[in-house]
């Protein structure tokens, strides 16, 4: 039998707790001192002497910061371990996944070798923005959906005639995978992004609905809000009902979330990849199945 350990970046230490009581594995104690200039260092206070070690680490804000500390992390325990699976919830970078305009980096490859150089066997992600970039990561991956959980989350939710929004094309497959499993209608959003400039335009065709009828804006992250902002205030002007916002990330940086709650929405949901007042559905059950079901 195969026995687990898990190591947690400060950042997801609340996470990594379930996940390692669900497996039935010892949290290893790890001390961070980050100095006056930024640097990191961490040491581990506990040494394996055997079994796989399980890093859980999002890359939430500060994203540089934690991207180092994973790193340092995964490198620590793959010299204790030759299986240490990265559990990365929010990968940070993964919209950077082409060359958009010339010249640009594509910065989550750096980051899929980053991983591997460190040591890292295998990695857990959810929601990952740009599936296709997983294939960067020479190592196995797991992309596993939160959609479910936020079914179970609005089973007993009373909405009224419920319509399920993507804010963009994008979304728009899980969009319509959520509203069919509360047997609600789904609908993509057209936004377009200047690539230049960054400015965000809803074109036609826009999508019906009834008057007073509940609005679940569906994303996988909220970060600036722009994109969640400028759906709000469309629907706003058609008289609807309530609006949701559910996403899997709920990173919300600078005053983001203070616009969002000002444009007037009734409820904000997230998953716990990131802690805050917004995580309302907890991944480690599902991440703590797939990392019994992984042979």
């Amino acid at each position: 039998m195969n026995s687990y350990f898990v190591i947690a970046n400060p950042t997801s230490e609340n996470l990594a707790k379930k996940i390692a009581k669900k497996l039935s594995a010892r949290c290893l104690k790890t001390s961070l001192k980050v100095f006056p200039d930024g640097e990191n260092k961490f040491t581990l206070l506990e040494y394996p002497n055997e079994g796989t070690i399980i890093v859980v680490s999002s890359m939430g804000p500060p994203v540089d910061s934690n991207l180092v500390q994973t790193l340092l992390l995964i490198s620590k325990s793959r010299e204790m371990s030759q299986n240490v699976i990265a559990v990365v919830p929010y990968m940070g970078y993964a919209k950077q996944d082409k060359e958009f305009l010339k010249g640009e980096i594509i910065t989550i490859s750096v980051i899929a070798k980053l991983f591997k150089a460190a040591g890292a066997t295998r990695l857990i992600v959810v929601d990952f923005h740009s599936p296709n970039a997983l294939d960067f990561f020479k190592i196995p991956t797991k992309n596993i959906s939160a959609v479910s959980l936020f079914t179970k989350y609005f089973k007993n939710h009373k909405l009224k005639n419920p319509l399920v929004v993507s804010p963009d094309l994008f979304w728009k497959s899980n969009a319509e995978k959520f509203a069919k499993s509360i047997d609600a209608t789904a609908v993509a959003l057209n936004k377009q992004r200047n690539k230049k400039t960054g400015q965000l335009i809803i074109n036609p065709p826009f999508p019906k609905f009834s008057k007073g009828q509940d609005i679940i804006l569906f994303d996988d992250m909220v970060s600036s809000g722009t994109s969640i902002l400028k759906s709000i205030h469309f629907f706003k002007k058609k008289n609807v009902g309530k609006i949701y916002v559910v996403c899997t990330h709920p990173v919300f940086v600078g005053d983001s979330e203070k616009k969002i709650k000002k444009a007037g929405v009734t409820k904000i949901v997230g998953t716990n990849s990131i802690p805050g007042k917004f995580s309302k559905v907890d991944l480690s059950g599902m991440i703590s199945k797939t990392i019994l079901d992984w042979k």
